[in-house]
């Protein structure tokens, strides 16, 4: 095994249950049941197939012949008539009827369907497990102030439960777009080498009426609702872009979380999970880097740019079929959700090991808050008598000489202390400490994130709540 290249997806990343839906074994499964489902379809609209060579086929469905396979591939180069010959030897009865009709997209592009919609629901099921532990996160530090940022400079306070809404809400989105596109998943059908499924007009002796009904009861057998309408000999190359274009939204999401903690665990305020024994560095023994957000932002930069292969594939599709999207389809759509599939992974694990430093926070906070509370000083110092306009210029200069304290110095915020000092304002110390409680800074912050999580993130939770309670193990 170490002989050779190995996918660090399968060997680092990806989970055991999003590497089946795009095994082997899942997709020539997947094969066999669409051989049975076409049989009974033609069996049920009148052509000479048997009930009986229907159960020798489902007798041996799941016991697949691969070395037979593997065997005729090498000799005929063609992986779908390997497979219907080994098929073929299981089942001698129904040998001649395996395939009827059908051309070798009805076995590929069905089950690349069937396995991007499986894989779609174990996208869905993370991701929601990862809305819920972030609401938990939300909900338990609504209303703890913290230092906000615009352009990563102090601004106006928020709570640590309010930034982590923002959190959410991308995720939000991200699973309004995976609904919509499991919701439209339809089969390719069987429809011939154009689309045109004149194979079956001869089988069918050119019953237009009966013909127009395989697609939907092969759809329906699969577990599907319809086909598409009109079709080459693929489906169009467009629902691969359109999926993976939903996994980089995903992507996205992550990546901006992952940035956030990792700013935030540079300030100390919020840290990762961090186990007893994980070393942060080689030579520097006493760090603990973000490796699980940095292996999230590594991940998704991977995915977003993976998502331009199906763009390009579809857009340089020639009339009904060319070939040259197998190649870049066979790689770059099970990477993409095995790459997803990892960064929830992580995603998830990171949320629910966060550790919350509240005393940092909190200081950093203060070491800002004179600047931010002026206004309020201001206005108090107005009612008590002064005058707007001059006050204003002398907190200017105020604000200006604690800052260049803080600077140049690197001592301690000394605003108040100079405000207090100021005969103008006619403030003790102690009267502008009292201004100093962060609560009276974060506006709406704490009822706002209330509101969003019981109104908007609370009923899709429970909506889902048989699928919640995920935990994950990240491997290396």
């Amino acid at each position: 095994m170490n002989d050779k290249y190995q996918s660090p997806l399968s060997e680092r990343y990806a989970s055991k249950e999003m590497q089946y839906i795009f095994s082997p074994d899942m997709k020539f499964k997947t094969w066999r049941k669409l051989w049975i489902a076409l049989a009974e379809v033609e069996h049920e609209l009148g052509l000479n197939i048997t009930k009986e060579q229907i159960e020798e086929l489902k007798a041996h469905q799941d016991d697949i012949n691969y070395d037979v396979a593997k065997a005729r591939e090498k000799e005929v180069r063609h992986d779908v008539m390997s497979h219907v010959y080994a098929y073929g030897q299981q089942c001698p009865n129904a040998k001649g009827i395996i395939h009827l009709g059908a051309t070798s997209c009805y076995v590929g592009d069905n089950t690349d369907v069937i396995v991007m919609t499986e894989a779609m629901k174990l996208v869905r099921k993370k991701l929601l497990n990862v809305m819920n532990e972030l609401a938990k996160f939300a909900m338990k530090y609504k209303d703890l102030p913290t230092l906000a940022f615009t352009h990563f400079q102090p601004a106006q306070p928020t709570t640590v439960g309010k930034r982590a809404t923002l959190w959410i809400q991308e995720l939000q989105l991200d699973l309004e777009d995976l609904d919509y596109m499991i919701g439209q998943q339809k089969l390719l059908g069987s429809k011939g080498t154009t689309g045109t499924q004149a194979s079956f007009l001869e089988l069918f002796n050119g019953d237009h009426e009966t013909i127009r009904k395989i697609d939907k009861m092969i759809a329906k057998k699969m577990g599907f609702e319809e086909c598409y309408p009109v079709s080459g000999q693929t489906y169009s190359r467009k629902v691969d872009s359109r999926i993976l274009n939903v996994l980089s939204g995903i992507a996205q999401s992550a990546h901006k979380f992952s940035n956030d903690i990792r700013l935030l665990q540079h300030l100390k305020e919020i840290e990762e999970p961090f186990e007893k024994h994980q070393i942060g560095s080689s030579a520097m023994a006493y760090k603990r880097n973000p490796m699980r957000s940095e292996r999230i932002a590594s991940l998704a930069n991977y995915v977003m740019t993976d998502a331009l292969n199906p763009a390009i594939t579809a857009s340089t599709q020639w009339f009904e079929r060319t070939l040259d999207d197998s190649a870049n389809k066979r790689i770059s759509i099970p990477e993409a959700f095995l790459a997803i599939d990892g960064i929830l992974d992580l995603y998830l694990n990171v949320v629910d090991g966060l550790v919350v430093y509240e005393k940092v926070i909190t200081k950093h906070l203060m070491g800002e808050l004179p600047f931010m509370a002026t206004e309020n000083i201001m206005m108090d110092a107005v009612k008590a008598g002064g005058d707007r306009q001059e006050l204003h210029e002398k907190i200017r200069v105020h604000s200006m000489a604690a800052g260049r304290v803080v600077k140049e110095e690197g001592g301690e915020n000394d605003l108040l202390e100079r405000i207090a000092k100021d005969p103008s304002f006619n403030m003790t110390l102690e009267q502008l400490q009292k201004i100093m409680k962060p609560e009276n800074f974060v506006g709406r912050a704490p009822q706002q994130t209330e509101e969003y999580i019981r109104e908007v993130i609370q009923p899709i939770l429970d909506e889902n709540k048989e699928i919640l309670g995920l935990t994950a193990e990240i491997n290396v």
